[in-house]
């Protein structure tokens, strides 16, 4: 039976998508106010710069893989415009029925669909541009989530992923007692759940560095791929550009 990692823990790759749920499921209803409070706010920072990136044009098509609670499908439809369409999708209903009521309280309707990152429902070169914040992390199988990605793309469509990534080395020390000290006891304060935020935190380390995720978009078929450090290394943006 293949394994994978869930945080620390190796667990069968039939059990993380579960695992994963449960997670999503109980830190939903605080979702919102934890980034607020784990980040100081920077996420929203490090979001704004994404959509900068992205390089939206009038009349686009995009997709918003892992939509949580929809800041970026909010940012992306103001982008496009009416004569654009973006698209929010996740894999978990609690983040995506929270990301569908906040769009719709912000007056931005977008369809929304619950759906694995590695098999999208949707058509091959359907999308100009398709982006993933903060959730290509938690996918089992992040390499086929990438090519799913490439395969829904137009030929020169774009490719973007925030994440947390690998902070500046001078600061890993202080960055790893916010983690795994100051992080877990604050999602159990707030979220009353210090067992995610520790999920969190040991996800964060067995992602991919900048370099290796470049390395992996470049196999999945993107060129001309890039990136940007934000905050230190805390986050990263990839862009990557699809071959024709």
């Amino acid at each position: 039976m293949k394994e994978t990692d869930f945080g620390y823990e190796r667990i069968a790759e039939t059990e993380k998508r579960s695992r994963v749920g449960e997670v999503f499921d109980r830190v939903a209803p605080r979702y919102d106010l934890m980034n607020d409070l784990m980040s100081l706010g920077l996420h929203r920072l490090w979001k704004a710069f994404a959509v900068s990136v992205a390089r939206l044009r009038p009349g686009e098509q995009v997709l918003d893989v892992a939509s949580g609670s929809g800041d970026l499908a909010q940012a992306f439809a103001r982008r496009v415009g009416p004569s654009g369409e973006v698209w929010a999708t996740d894999i978990n209903r609690s983040m995506l029925e929270r990301g569908r009521n906040r769009l719709l309280d912000a007056g931005c309707v977008v369809p929304a669909v619950q759906c694995d990152a590695e098999r999208l429902p949707f058509p091959a070169a359907s999308f100009d541009c398709v982006a993933v914040g903060f959730g290509l992390r938690n996918m089992t199988h992040k390499d086929a989530a990438l090519a799913d990605m490439a395969r829904v793309l137009k030929p020169g469509g774009r490719l973007l992923v925030l994440e947390f990534s690998r902070v500046w080395k001078p600061l890993e020390k202080p960055y790893d007692l916010y983690s795994f000290k100051l992080l877990p006891w604050l999602g159990g304060k707030i979220a009353g759940d210090a067992a995610a935020y520790r999920y969190l935190a040991e996800s964060i380390r067995l992602h991919p560095d900048q370099q290796a995720l470049a390395a992996m978009m470049e196999g999945a078929g993107f060129a001309e791929v890039e990136y940007f450090n934000l905050s230190a290394g805390v986050a990263a943006v990839h862009r990557g550009v699809k071959l024709g």
